[in-house]
């Protein structure tokens, strides 16, 4: 294998092989003087392309736009055997450094490169996913922020809007850590509100619908920050909207697609947050072994008033007195 500008397979999507390609092109100003990075994204989805755009803006904000950067773009699209590749092939380019964008990804990263700064975002649980030996001291050649959420306080909104909710849905990804690690959180967190957690797992997204369906007699859904699922959030939300059932999302953008509400992540500023770090490590500031995960300081209300008026929900006047967007 031949780095990513050389890379040549059979099994890889045509959208993952014209991306790949996009990189060879951008590789080839490699004596620019610009500071050459790899940006490597397990899915498109909303909340994973704001991660993206926001990692950009904290490296311009910090001392690197985009005219000082050779940026590689690749995307996995979800697809594991893509995801292994696209990190295999990192190991023979030249990178200042790279940035692994959700859990599977980092990991497929991290477990080739172990020479070149390696920064994550959106992991849930960077320890248990075996990326970094502690939050305070990742010890090796990768950092970066986790996206982990208050999950006592998104299933507290299901109480908010209906006191006497009892049971709640989560589809998630049983191959995912992340997700895994998601509905043990929110199995110890619906204990202390009086909540019953019903969890189905998907092995592919295109069992969402299937998944959701499934769930049977539940107050409401709880969506976490789970890859496959948000990627078919509109497979997810077609059920729940045809039975009623609100669902509350884990971050702002699957609000903003149709999901009732949230008290979560923002994606762009977790981004952006991302860019800072990396902007300290291209200036030899900081070095990923000593540089601790860092999580986002605020989390923001978002409501969705269209969804609200489909289910006959009324929105909460102190939640609307402190959203940070009502859609």
């Amino acid at each position: 294998m031949k780095g990513l500008h050389g890379l040549k397979m059979t099994t890889i999507a045509l959208a993952a092989v014209a991306m790949v390609l996009a990189m060879g092109l951008a590789s080839a100003a490699g004596d620019s003087g610009k500071k050459h990075i790899a940006i490597v994204q397990y899915v498109q989805h909303p909340a994973l392309d704001a991660a993206n755009k926001g990692f950009l803006e904290g490296l311009a904000a910090h001392g690197f736009p985009a005219d000082s950067l050779d940026v590689d773009q690749a995307n996995a699209q979800g697809d594991t055997a893509n995801n292994a590749q696209i990190a295999a092939g990192l190991r023979t380019d030249d990178y200042d450094l790279i940035f692994a964008i959700a859990t599977p990804t980092a990991q497929a990263v991290a477990h080739a490169v172990h020479d070149t700064p390696v920064l994550f975002s959106a992991v849930t649980d960077p320890v248990g996913a075996k990326l970094v030996d502690s939050m305070d001291h990742p010890g090796a050649n990768v950092t970066g922020t986790t996206d982990a959420n208050p999950v006592k306080a998104q299933l507290q909104l299901i109480k908010d809007f209906n006191p006497d909710a009892k049971t709640v849905g989560i589809v998630f990804s049983s191959g995912e850590t992340n997700s895994q690690t998601q509905v043990r959180w929110a199995k110890q967190a619906a204990k202390k509100l009086g909540l019953t957690i019903k969890a189905k797992g998907v092995a592919r997204s295109s069992e969402v619908s299937q998944a959701t369906n499934a769930l049977g007699s539940v107050d409401a859904i709880y969506v976490p920050t789970d890859n496959m699922v948000v990627a078919a959030l509109e497979a997810l939300l077609k059920v729940a909207f045809a039975r009623k059932i609100p669902v509350i999302a884990a971050e702002g953008a699957s609000v903003e697609r149709g999901a009732l509400a949230t008290y979560g992540i923002n994606y762009e500023q977790l981004g952006e947050q991302t860019g800072a770090m990396a902007a300290r490590i291209l200036k030899g500031e900081a070095t990923p072994a000593d540089m601790p995960v860092e999580a986002q300081s605020e989390y923001n209300v978002y409501l969705n008033q269209e969804t609200a008026d489909k289910l006959g929900i009324e929105l909460p006047a102190d939640l609307k007195a402190k959203a940070a967007e009502i859609y």
